[in-house]
């Protein structure tokens, strides 16, 4: 079932980073929003609730409302910075957009099956390449998240981003670059000590012949 998020934001006349630090100080975020052939808009959003949404995984690959006093846009998250070292947001971009405009984002990849795979019941370890995937649509067909079924996977097996089942009128970004591009996403490999295992035997078996 799709989350509705929806940020409720204020927004703020004053830029620079003296201004940005007294906001932080306050428990709110500084934002702005930008895109959708208007003027960009600078606004504030209360931290401690923001988090709470950043608890979501669809937050990040979802179209987003944001209330700015009282007038609501559609947004995607753009953008967050994140403190190096404590666990606070600096800032956040949001951009507008439109149910026919076509974005880029990245989205989660959820792996099913891993347990049942035939190269795991083999003894094989399933090796995850990336997490997330960049795709290309238009907003209103943007998914929360991309299924891999790794059920059929056999030892030494490779899903690649060719092989994804993708929703209607979605593209993945680097294959529109061309098969170069097209890289691994999960893998099943023997462990490596059974792998040595494997060629010590084989040499052995040279050996004594």
């Amino acid at each position: 079932m799709q989350e509705n998020f929806e940020i409720i934001a204020v927004g703020r006349d004053e830029k620079g980073t003296g201004a940005s630090r007294r906001l932080r100080h306050a428990g709110m975020v500084p934002g702005i929003i930008y895109g959708g052939g208007q003027a960009p808009e600078m606004f504030s959003t209360e931290h401690n609730t923001l988090i709470q949404h950043l608890d979501h995984e669809a937050f990040y690959s979802h179209i987003l409302t944001v209330n700015l006093d009282g007038v609501k846009q559609r947004v995607v998250l753009k953008d967050l910075q994140r403190h190096p070292s404590k666990p606070f947001i600096q800032h956040m971009d949001l951009l507008r957009v439109a149910e026919t405009d076509r974005i880029k984002m990245h989205v989660p990849l959820h792996f099913i099956n891993e347990d049942t795979a035939p190269g795991v019941k083999a003894g094989g370890k399933v090796s995850h390449m990336m997490g997330n995937v960049e795709v290309i649509c238009a907003a209103k067909d943007l998914p929360e998240f991309i299924e891999v079924d790794i059920q059929a996977l056999q030892l030494g097996d490779t899903i690649h981003l060719s092989d994804l089942k993708l929703p209607e009128n979605v593209e993945i970004l680097a294959l529109t670059h061309g098969a170069d591009h097209d890289t691994g996403v999960v893998a099943i490999h023997a462990p490596k000590g059974a792998a040595e295992t494997d060629e010590d035997e084989a040499e052995s078996e040279n050996e004594a012949s």
